[in-house]
């Protein structure tokens, strides 16, 4: 084969032209240097490193850059011994329309114009009422249109009275779009994530050129001052459950505040959740949801925030004689500082024995999906000994390794925060870690890096709104472009708001 002009071309670089020799040479300079770092960096924290120790913790600092760089993020990993599954017979296909039920199907009747001769009499042919039948998907894009409306004007013969039929309800009266056009910017960004500079670029090839991107950015904030009373019965609901769900994520200010530095906080349950943009992280945002909480247990992860925000909540619940916040700690956590060593050292049997135990435990949790709270409680009984286990290696081994490695780091995790790694066992409405509520956070954190940010302290507010109503209905396997259509009906006519879950139920 013969080779491409562009790489003849190319000119060795400089590493290119070392002998192997030299390779290996340069390498144990790099490698030496890199331990005079590892030392000086420990020495200036006031910690020393034995000389056993150092090529140890060079090792692991090495693999764990090479990870950062070219590592898979995914946090799979299978028990070796874990007999293969048989793989199921494939299913037979599906049409389109029984794929899809609720797609309607539209009929195109295919004909032969003129009606075809018979090849072995020469007479014209008729229709047998047989058909060959095929089906294929579909789509009708999106149209754009001007709506007039017309209000008819009545009078009568005397000349006395003039009446005009009265104008369909707006969410914004003086806005020149109209209900149907507001709801679908919405979605479009805070359900799809569309950028609305994209969503107007994008409405510009469907023929609706120059379209104002701020100007479609005000109707978001006009609609969440809409559902605000939505927004804030949702947020009752869930500060009145027993165990409450917190996490929070980096929310950037572009302008309008003097911190760029935000963070958006969420808490949720089993069936609602709510976002609150703060511009600080500090648990004084937490203790404050808290203190007006119902809340018994707080499922987070190990953030010192969380622990002063319940110490703060429980001197006024001691005043008050309430039950006091205890902390239930995320597992997927514990699990991942044990799977992050693993990767760097996957014949570490160590690593290998924590990784099999959170196996049998999550497949002990999967099990119990759906099953009665009795059910439940005799499942989480059965993943106490693997708890137990791993306590008791941890407490063998914890001085096996040094105190700067990971795995000692990850054992010393398990082991302090042990009682609320476990908490979950005895309480069935606890879950065994915090991915639900992280999970509520993945199309926040989506948005942030699509559109960058939000301009004001306004836009804040409208994206902790909105993607408020949006992750609820999610939650509850809603479609939220039918809820925020019935929602906005509902309110026009003067009714009162319903939760996602509530319009669940009415519709099932």
């Amino acid at each position: 084969m013969q080779e491409n002009e562009f790489f003849k071309n190319i000119k060795l670089t400089k590493f290119e032209t070392f002998s192997k020799e030299q390779l290996i040479q340069r390498l144990g300079v790099i490698e030496q240097e890199m331990g005079r770092l590892v030392k000086e960096n420990y020495s200036l924290r006031g910690q020393t490193v034995q000389p056993e120790q150092l090529n140890f913790i060079i090792e692991d600092e090495i693999a764990s850059l090479q990870d950062q760089l070219y590592g898979s993020k995914s946090e799979k990993y299978k028990k070796s011994d874990k007999p293969k599954e048989s793989k199921p017979s494939k299913p037979r296909v599906q049409k389109p329309s029984e794929r899809y039920p609720n797609v309607p199907v539209r009929v195109n009747k295919v004909t032969m114009e003129p009606v075809p001769c018979c090849n072995c009499c020469g007479c014209a042919m008729f229709d047998s009422g047989m058909t060959e039948d095929s089906q294929q998907i579909t789509v009708i894009p999106k149209k754009f249109e001007i709506i007039e409306t017309q209000r008819v004007k009545y009078k009568c013969n005397c000349q006395g009275d003039l009446q005009t039929a009265l104008v369909p309800s707006k969410i914004k009266e003086s806005s020149i779009y109209s209900n149907e056009m507001i709801l679908d910017v919405v979605l479009s960004k805070y359900c799809d994530l569309i950028p609305v500079q994209r969503y107007s670029a994008m409405a510009s090839r469907a023929g609706m050129i120059d379209l104002p991107p701020q100007s479609l950015i005000e109707i978001t904030h006009y609609f969440a001052d809409f559902v605000q009373e939505t927004y804030l019965l949702l947020k009752d609901e869930a500060l009145h459950s027993r165990v409450l769900r917190a996490d929070e994520t980096p929310h950037r200010m572009l302008e309008g505040s003097d911190k760029k530095s935000w963070y958006l906080w969420g808490f949720s349950t089993d069936k609602v959740c709510f976002f609150e943009c703060h511009n600080t992280r500090s648990g004084d945002i937490a203790s404050e949801i808290l203190e007006n909480s119902n809340c018994e247990i707080l499922v987070s992860d190990v953030y010192s925030g969380y622990g002063k925000a319940i110490k703060i909540a429980n001197i006024l619940r001691a005043k008050n004689k309430q039950p006091l916040i205890k902390s239930a700690y995320c597992n997927a956590h514990a699990r991942r500082y044990f799977f992050k060593y693993w990767k760097l050292h996957e014949n570490s049997e160590d690593a290998k024995f924590y990784l099999d135990q959170y196996v049998e435990i999550y497949k002990l949790n999967s099990e119990s999906k759906g099953k009665s709270p009795q059910e439940v409680l005799r499942l989480r009984e059965q993943m106490k000994p693997y708890f137990e286990l791993m306590k008791a290696k941890v407490l063998k081994d914890i001085n096996k390794y040094p105190s700067q490695n990971k795995l000692s780091k990850a054992m010393w995790y398990f082991l302090d925060n042990y009682t609320g790694l476990t908490r979950f066992l005895d309480d069935v409405e606890v879950p065994v870690d915090n991915n639900s509520q992280e999970s509520l956070l993945r199309n926040p954190v989506i948005g942030r890096k699509t559109w960058y940010g939000t301009h004001s302290e306004r836009g804040a507010l409208t994206a902790a709104i909105l993607f408020t109503l949006v992750e609820t209905c999610k939650l509850n396997k809603v479609n939220p472009r039918e809820y925020f259509k019935d929602l906005t009906e509902a309110l026009l006519a003067k009714k009162e708001p319903f939760s996602p879950f509530e319009y669940l139920n009415k519709n099932k």
